[in-house]
């Protein structure tokens, strides 16, 4: 990385300019290629996508499907581990100054826009500006951006500002006030200055929220944009059925981009075989994929059987004794070629208690007592045990394994069970049976509900069993609210749901993505329990700022201390995942950040061929 300062820290090991060379060979023989049949890769996602604007959505799903859209613009190495940056649509990386506090970035010249009727027939090429107006689609309260707390721990000079006149007078944010934390130097050059100092402040940029913009789409489809994403990336949003079904096919805008990948020989031998076969290939390599939504665990997994779809996205927690006993391909499945890729996602699993809800939130000890009763009551390892069929391990802390932060040593009672202990507690502080039903009730003799909100799939229905039979042994009565994901995301984005059982996978390799969960600037953003207390955000402002080291690490244990003693989230598990590709599938690996895995990825027709199954037209 140029920089204008000397020293870098772990930072340093995170990035790499370097780029590996092309084979002429390959590049000859990838452009002298016949036509032939299109090559499709399909399979299916488990939750259902809620549309395709990078500064709206927030889940996993929309947001890998975005990823592949739009450009960001760094990106990290598809299969470098440790995970490390590089540039995507930049002319190497930024260059950084004034102790992480002002960073440039040189947009490369010829990069266009896929085209769309918003550019009136001009091609449109990517320039400073977009990037500029990117950055503060965030700060627009229109958009309810729920990553703007990212942006904001780093504090672009004046941005906040704006956002402020917007959100008191009722008004338009206004692009066009000049701001000194984000300006076009030139056509293709940005300078952005932050206020607090930000050693990862550049890891923000290879994220999909950052995904690149142009300003006369988004004011083209004005409140409709979720369902026009037009980028700059490999990909179009050639097809669209809500929770049904999606189709990417190839930009033909996008630029020549190589693939220069590298493992090392620690990696599966299948996988640096095929790697050395795809050097210098033209990406994407295949034209089109298909992405189903079979919500159900048994169709998907019967479908990838049967040989639908090219890989499985995440192996369904019931068919892991089938799969992969003892975390190893079954032999049945080894023996047709096929390779699993079991991975951490560096993620939690939880249930949040929304602290404005007047029965479950609140500072008071009578509410706190009443979420840490619940949550000893709650038997996490049974819950590895039978629906998740071991693939997960109990958590200690909101920080995941895989991440900056994380510390395998660190021990809380976040996941003890403990009923006694927990009946105890309720006693103590007035959550006793008042009536004579044999359900506990409030302290002022009001009757004690939980209402846990959940979606209406298999796998979540087992998980909510175990919660009743958790809550029924403290005889403390819950009830549970079934809808849709995406509705229950928006729910509870708008503090409507007392409790939600949640899922939350890493944006950056580093945890103050987990804090930020817990962080008050961040409600109604990453913050669904609405945690706002002020040592919590004094610790997470603090390590905000910190090199990465123990002293670091610290601040962040001190900080989910925190949070266990006021348990606004019963943090359970931190998951173990496995993908299964099918023997024609060339390439894949897992990269928890790199999420456009279809332009790094080959269909092997001959292969396909073999197995007897048809060509995908």
């Amino acid at each position: 990385m140029r920089r204008g300062m000397a020293g870098t820290g772990s930072l340093a090991l995170l990035l790499s300019a370097s780029l590996a060379g092309f084979g002429p060979h390959a590049r000859a023989a990838d452009e002298a290629a016949p036509a032939a049949a299109p090559k499709v890769l399909r399979y299916a996602i488990r939750v259902a996508e809620t549309g395709f604007d990078p500064a709206q959505v927030t889940d996993l799903y929309s947001r890998n499907v975005t990823s592949a859209i739009f450009d960001a613009p760094l990106r990290y190495s598809y299969l470098g581990r440790p995970y490390r940056l590089e540039p995507n649509v930049t002319d190497g990386l930024p260059e950084v100054f004034d102790d992480f506090k002002r960073f440039v970035f040189k947009l490369k010249p010829g990069i266009y826009f896929a085209d769309d009727p918003a550019f009136k027939g001009q091609r449109r090429e990517l320039v400073a500006e977009d990037l500029v107006y990117t950055i503060k689609r965030h700060y627009d309260p229109k958009n309810k951006s729920g990553h703007l707390y990212r942006l904001e721990g780093a504090k672009i000079l004046g941005l906040s500002e704006v956002r402020a006149e917007s959100l008191k007078g009722k008004t338009p944010f206004d692009y066009a006030r000049p701001v000194d934390g984000v300006r076009a130097l030139d056509r293709y050059t940005v300078e952005i200055r932050v206020a607090n100092s930000d050693p990862r402040f550049l890891l923000h940029f290879a994220d999909p929220m950052l995904g690149l913009v142009a300003r006369e789409v988004v004011e083209a489809y004005g409140d409709k944009i979720m369902e026009h994403p037009v980028g700059t990336g490999a990909w179009r949003l050639a097809e669209w059925r809500r929770s049904s079904r999606m189709v990417l096919e190839k930009n033909p805008n996008f630029r020549e981009v190589r693939y220069h990948e590298e493992v090392g020989p620690d990696r599966p031998a299948a996988l640096v075989e095929q790697v050395k076969r795809l050097q210098g290939r033209k990406l994407p390599m295949v034209d089109r994929v298909e992405i189903a939504v079979i919500e159900e665990s048994q169709p998907r997994w019967l479908s990838f059987l049967r040989k639908e779809f090219d890989f499985l996205d995440e192996l369904p927690e019931d068919f892991a004794p089938v799969a992969i006993p003892r975390n190893k391909i079954a032999p049945n499945l080894a023996k047709d070629g096929m390779r699993a890729i079991r991975y951490e996602r560096a993620d939690i699993s939880a249930s949040y208690f929304n602290m404005e809800d007047p029965v479950v939130g609140g500072y008071t000890p009578e509410k706190i007592a009443l979420r840490r009763a619940i949550a000893l009551g709650v038997d996490v390892e049974r819950q590895v045990r039978l629906p998740r069929k071991g693939q997960a391990i109990p958590a200690q802390g909101i920080i995941s394994p895989g991440v900056t932060g994380y510390d395998k040593a660190f021990k809380t009672e976040m996941s003890q069970y403990d009923p006694a202990r927990a009946k105890a507690l309720l006693d103590l502080y007035g959550y006793v049976d008042k009536d004579g039903d044999g359900w506990r009730d409030l302290p002022d003799g009001r009757p004690l509900v939980l209402e846990y909100a959940t979606q209406p799939d298999g796998r979540n229905r087992q998980l909510v069993e175990l919660w009743q039979k958790d809550m029924d042994a403290l005889n403390v009565r819950i009830k549970f609210k079934i809808a849709k994901w995406p509705e229950n995301l928006k729910a509870a984005n708008a503090g409507k749901l007392q409790m939600w059982g949640m899922g939350w996978s890493a944006d950056i390799p580093d945890g103050e993505n987990f804090l930020g969960l817990a962080y008050g600037g961040s409600k109604g953003q990453s913050n669904k329990a609405r945690f706002d207390l002020p040592e919590f955000n004094a610790l997470y402002r603090k390590q905000h700022s910190m090199a990465d080291g123990p002293e670091r690490v610290a601040v962040m244990q001190d900080a989910q201390r925190l949070l266990t003693a006021y348990m606004p989230y019963k943090v359970e598990v931190h998951r173990i995942y496995t993908d299964i590709a099918q023997p024609w599938v060339i390439g894949y690996d897992k990269n928890l950040y790199q999420r456009d895995f279809y332009s790094y990825v080959d269909i092997d027709t001959d292969a396909l061929a073999k197995a007897h199954v048809k060509p995908k037209n």
